[in-house]
């Protein structure tokens, strides 16, 4: 499906990053697995060419954009270009009510979750243009259309996610670059369980009509087909796969 791609995921190294990575390598994909993790990424670069597949590792924290800029230019010196790119890269941040949200929180949530994406969209765009264009998917969330008590600064972040792949879909949808953003419900990731005991999973769970988590292959399955050409008229969209969440 993807034979002769090249591709580049921020937070390759776990999570549902891991999972995008591993499915786009399966399914032909050149990967370079961008990630302050190293371990986790090099990690991810053993099992893909276990099974045979091209990737390659990079260190990128994308809240520093000379990071994100050395990252798609790795690709590309590599590969000779960059054909999809999968801004999946956040973290979680405090859980408190604005009134009282730490602002070092706020200033870390925003650089890694929202402006990691536009620096990502920065640099990507160009490198794709000269390969004749691509397709991008930044990772939304669930989040990014409704609010979620003490989350303020992810939500707000997430929400500009949104916005900010309507904007680049709509600026060049007239020159080969497709742009869509993907919204998980709440996923079974490193991220989650880091943050919440078994209660609070337990909880969260059960806010989804399905009635579970989801798993990051179901998120990872959405993002292989919406970087194929088998997506080549969906741009601007926004995916949520959520258990139904939103649907209540």
């Amino acid at each position: 499906m993807l034979k002769n791609k090249v591709a580049l995921v921020t937070g390759a190294g776990s999570g549902i990053g891991e999972a995008v990575s591993l499915l786009l390598a399966r399914n032909g994909a050149r990967v370079l697995l961008a990630d302050v993790d190293l371990d986790g990424a090099k990690e991810v670069l053993a099992r893909i060419e276990k099974d045979g597949g091209t990737a390659r590792v990079c260190k990128c924290d994308v809240s520093e954009p000379t990071d994100v800029e050395r990252a798609v230019a790795d690709a590309v010196d590599t590969w000779g270009q960059l054909d999809i790119a999968v801004n999946n890269a956040g973290i979680g941040g405090e859980q408190q009510p604005l009134g009282a949200y730490p602002l070092e929180s706020w200033d870390k949530v925003i650089a890694i979750n929202l402006s990691g994406v536009f620096y990502g969209l920065r640099y990507q765009i160009p490198a794709m243009l000269k390969s004749g264009g691509g397709a991008i998917v930044n990772m939304a969330s669930i989040l990014g259309a409704v609010g979620f008590a003490t989350s303020g600064a992810y939500v707000a972040a997430k929400h500009g996610v949104v916005g900010l792949t309507k904007n680049a879909a709509l600026e060049y949808a007239t020159q080969g670059i497709r742009v869509n953003a993907v919204g998980p419900g709440f996923i079974q990731t490193p991220l989650l369980d880091d943050n919440l005991d078994a209660e609070q999973l337990k909880q969260i769970s059960a806010l989804h009509p399905m009635q579970r988590l989801g798993t990051s292959v179901e998120i990872a399955e959405l993002v292989l087909w919406l970087s194929s050409d088998k997506a080549s008229f969906v741009t601007g969209a926004y995916y949520n796969v959520d258990g139904g969440y939103l649907a209540q």
